[in-house]
């Protein structure tokens, strides 16, 4: 009876650590890849990171020097913002007359909640710059070029999707700064040809920053603009591996007649 447990304990310990090598393989890559084209094809497609890569990529784009990470750093932010606003999220209520109150309590009642607070909002900024910092990276080195046209949209769309996600989520903490810098902001939108005003009234509700605005400015900022967001990131990582990874400097030369190449 005793060895008949030891064996199926065993048995178990065994399944438990086959379980945990197979998902540690399908995580990280190999050590060393196989020299044959069956091993070869195996490895990709049983390994999450070589999968997603793209199957040829330039010697020049894995330079760190080349990217500096810029688009792998914003994307790490907005995981950071997702993970952090999802724990906000249980001590937050879009009311008019307790949403203040709840960032009160966040710095004097729960615990760790005033660095959490601040870890967002340091993240959301942060990841405003970096995205930026990103697109300059992908202007300035040509990125931008066939056959990446289609990448590059939906970089801008992620870019203004980043934008609504810092302007929706600065209405939220319901203070003077708030309320005052939404004001100014919807009101300078209403001054837009053809859509401003429409667009106004769409962000609050009604003719001033108010309760209608506050539940609007948060569906906005936890639902849609979340939702959107991912969508156009896992388009975006899509094409760069369908693209062939990062461009690299001579990709979209055109040779002069006549030299070697």
């Amino acid at each position: 009876m005793a060895t008949s447990q030891a064996s199926t304990t065993l048995s178990l310990k065994e399944k438990a650590i086959a379980f945990f090598n197979t998902l540690y393989r399908a995580l990280f890559r190999y050590g060393k890849m196989p020299q044959d084209a069956e091993g070869q094809s195996y490895a990709v497609f049983n390994n999450l990171f070589l999968h997603i890569h793209s199957v040829k990529v330039s010697k020049h784009s894995l330079r760190f020097t080349y990217t500096f990470g810029l688009g792998i750093i914003a994307t790490c932010l907005f995981l950071v913002l997702v993970f952090t606003g999802v724990w906000l999220m249980f001590y937050y209520f879009p009311s008019a007359t307790e949403a203040y109150n709840r960032m009160l309590d966040l710095r004097s009642s729960v615990d760790f909640g005033f660095v959490l607070r601040n870890i967002h909002k340091w993240a959301a900024e942060l990841m405003v710059v970096f995205v930026i910092l990103h697109m300059a990276r992908v202007f300035f080195t040509g990125a931008y070029k066939p056959p990446r046209e289609f990448n590059w949209v939906i970089g801008v769309l992620l870019l203004l999707l980043t934008f609504g996600l810092s302007f929706t989520g600065y209405l939220l903490p319901w203070d003077q700064l708030a309320f005052w810098a939404i004001t100014v902001g919807t009101s300078i939108a209403g001054y837009a040809p053809v859509l401003g005003e429409p667009i106004r009234k769409f962000l609050l509700g009604a003719d001033v920053v108010g309760q209608e605005a506050l539940v609007r400015f948060y569906v906005l900022h936890v639902v849609i603009l979340p939702g959107l967001l991912s969508i156009f990131l896992a388009i975006h990582f899509w094409r760069i591996r369908k693209d062939g990874g990062l461009s690299h400097p001579n990709e979209n030369e055109t040779p002069v007649k006549g030299t070697a190449q």
